[in-house]
Formats: C-alpha cells, structure tokens, sequence
C-alpha cells in the first residue's frame, strides 16, 4: 500500500505500434479492447454472485455454491475501473455527537473540483485546502486523511478529474496548470487558509504559496504542511528516484504515454494512463497480490465476510485508476525528479522564478516517515532550507518512528501521532 500515491514514473509498458489502417494504435485502445472482451464475463459474474451466494446453504449444493460464488466476487473485484469511488464520509464525531457531513462542490473547472465537507450546525473552525496527488489513483486515496483533519477544521479538497473525460478543446494540464489551480482555489477557500499537501504536490504547493506571498495574496495561506513530498530528491535517493534518472525523458515520452480513444469525452488528449501505473504497481509485487486474492476467495468460502470486506474496500479504491495528462506526468518526471528544479532555484511558473524565499507569513511543517521508500527522510525537509526568510518559530519538522509513505498520511499513526502534530501547528498559525 505503501507505493499508492506517488512516483508516477513507476510503470512499464510498450511503445505505439501502427495498425492495419495507418492510424495510431496505443496501448490505451489494446488494453480498451480486451476490457470490452473481458465486460460480459465479469458482468455474468457480479449478477451470479448473489445468485450462488442464496444457493450456498442450502444442500446439497452449498459448498459448489459457495465456491462458485466466491470466484464470481474475485473475478468482479479484479477488474479496473475508471470513476472515482464514493468519499463515504456522511458524518464526523464531535463533541455533542455525530455531526452530518455534506459534500459541496465550491469551485469547477475541467481539470479539478475544489470539494468542500461542510459539517451541519458547526462551529467555525480553520480552514484547510488538502492537495491530493494526481498520480494515478483517485483523490479517494486521502479519504482517511481528510476524515481525520475534518475532526476539528473546515475541509476542503482538490478533486482531480480523471482527464480521459476531459475534452481536448479545455487545453492542456502541466505544472503551471497545477500551481494555477492551487491559487485558484486558495481565493476560492478565502484568507487564512491552512494547506495540507500530501506526497507529490508538495512541490507545486510550496511554489503557490511562494508565489502568493510575492504577490502579497489576500488568500496566502496560514500555514503549509508538506507531507512526504519530493521537495529534493537528491538527498537519499531511493529506487525510485533512480528509476526516474536511469533514462531520458524522451524514453518515457515515448514508450509511457497513450492517447485516449476516440469513445471517451477526453478523446485524442495524450495521457499517462492510469492503467499502466496500476500494473506497475502490481508487477512490482505480483506475489502479494495473488496471495491477498487468493485469501479473499478461502475467506469467502469460508464465510468469513468481516475479512473479505476490508480486502474488497481496498481493491475497489485500488483498482479505480485515473489518467494522467501527459504535459504533467513528463514535467513532473524531467523538473521534479530528473532536473530537480525547485531546490536549484531554477523552477519558474509561466516564465516568473518561484522564490521559497518569499514566504515569510506562512508557517510551515514538513513531515516524514522513517521507513518511507518512495520519498526518503531529508528530501521533504529539504523546503526548510529553502524558506530562508521564515523565522525560526514558526518551523516545524517531525519524523514518524516505523511508518511507511502510506503511513504518513493514514493508518492509526496519522491518527494519533503525527496528525496532532499537523492540527497544533495550524492552531498556533490562526
């Protein structure tokens, strides 16, 4: 669980071949025609299920029954999806109580959805903008991170499309685009936000608030929380970082990007698929998968549905993959990873040099994991240094003993070590 939400460049695949007609075949349309192949097999499967599950006590056909309904459920779960699962999160515990939670969408455009979860009836409270990665997997990902950080604030989120949708004629999406949209939404939230940016957009958050506190924003945020992000990844290089420079640019350019098919709203649009990142992640630990599933199956024959739920919530967010555009997949690759652009002072937003330097209001807290392997310990505390000009106080870092990249963001540590650290630093900054 730990590779989930970060290093886009984790994948394989083949480059473009050219079909009988001349055109352009992609691997997006190989892998659209064997998901055409593979739907009323899978859609058999998914209306059997319950059929064989109601025959499975009743004898003498209940243990076939049982087994042929436990493989329909392994067979329906293993399949890709490409929308974004529900956020699930109807309410939140306070101190009277559950407090209903409702989801608003406060600001759209083609690319993103700024999400508020308004709580009914609560008091004010700090607002927060949770910047989730666009890298592969939906903003889901974060359900856990934003149940947390709704105990006590008024969260928002970057909702990011998945771009297969988006029509070509809404342009292009890279980094600027990115950074634009964190401003953007920053205004829309209002003055004296708190940011928590999570893994990958750590750079492209630290850049907005660079360049909103330049510009002296109305909206510059309170405080920015980095958390497990590639600030530098010269320090400590991890595997996956020296996959990132172990080839060119135009490798990946020409062997990882895709075109989406001409059947979806985002029909043309050059793309990272989603899919491709999903089996480089299950490549990269094939065994654990096959192993996961195939206890999935004994415990459903065995009845034990408790265990086979939490193994079906996971693979169902696990298995929803979002596109990524290729303008942002490839720039990211090249300035984050290859160029290391930010921290050698050279990244520029639409043209302008983005000065850290600059923040001199905003306060600021990195966070890492001890054992992370996707973004080692050094590289997220490397944005201290590049904040020259804040004053010492309103600095924090911590390091969580024994957790993961995952771990940083979710699980019972979030929850009771590192996110109290994340809620006192955005009090104290109010």
């Amino acid at each position: 669980m730990q590779a989930l939400c970060h290093a886009p460049w984790r994948a394989c695949c083949v480059p473009p071949c050219t079909d009988f007609t001349g055109g352009e075949f992609t691997t997006y349309h190989a892998y659209q025609a064997h998901a055409d192949l593979m739907w009323p097999l899978r859609h058999f499967a998914r209306l059997s299920a319950p059929l064989l599950q109601d025959l499975s006590s009743a004898p003498p056909m209940a243990a076939a029954a049982r087994h042929a309904a436990a493989a329909c459920k392994v067979l329906a779960l293993a399949e890709v999806t490409h929308q974004r699962p529900a956020w699930r999160i109807d309410s939140v515990t306070g101190k009277g109580g559950p407090i209903p939670v409702i989801e608003e969408a406060v600001l759209s455009t083609p690319f993103a959805t700024l999400l508020r979860f308004r709580k009914v009836g609560a008091p004010q409270q700090p607002k927060v903008l949770v910047v989730a990665p666009m890298s592969g997997h939906f903003a889901t990902l974060l359900r856990d991170t934003v149940r947390t950080v709704l105990q006590d604030h008024d969260v928002y989120v970057t909702d990011w499309h998945n771009v297969r949708d988006t029509p070509l004629e809404a342009g292009r999406f890279g980094i600027d685009e990115y950074i634009e949209h964190l401003i953007q939404f920053l205004a829309a939230v209002g003055p004296n936000a708190n940011v928590i940016a999570v893994c990958q957009p750590c750079v492209a958050a630290l850049a907005a608030v660079a360049l909103m506190s330049e510009d002296q924003h109305a909206a510059t945020p309170a405080s920015l929380t980095l958390m497990a992000g590639p600030i530098d990844c010269r320090i400590s290089p991890t595997a996956v970082n020296k996959l990132a420079t172990s080839k060119p640019i135009g490798w990946f350019e020409n062997n990882l990007i895709s075109t989406v098919p001409w059947r979806y709203g985002g029909a043309g649009r050059r793309v990272y698929p989603g899919f491709v990142q999903l089996s480089a992640f299950i490549s990269m630990n094939r065994d654990r998968h096959v192993n996961t599933f195939n206890e999935y199956y004994r415990h459903l024959v065995d009845g034990e549905f408790d265990r086979a739920e939490i193994t079906r919530t996971f693979y169902e967010e696990y298995m929803a993959v979002a596109d990524l555009p290729a303008e942002f997949y490839l720039e990211t690759v090249e300035q984050v990873f290859q160029n290391h652009a930010l921290p050698r002072g050279v990244l520029r937003f639409r043209g302008r040099a983005v000065n850290p330097a600059a923040i001199r209001r905003t306060a600021l807290v990195t966070i890492e994991g001890e054992r992370d392997d996707i973004c080692a310990v050094g590289q997220t505390l490397a944005a201290q240094d590049l904040v020259s000009s804040l004053r010492p106080y309103m600095r924090t870092h911590h390091v969580q003993p024994n957790v993961g990249h995952y771990g940083v963001f979710s699980g019972r540590r979030w929850q009771n070590h590192i996110y109290p650290v994340v809620r006192n630093a955005i009090h104290v900054s109010q």
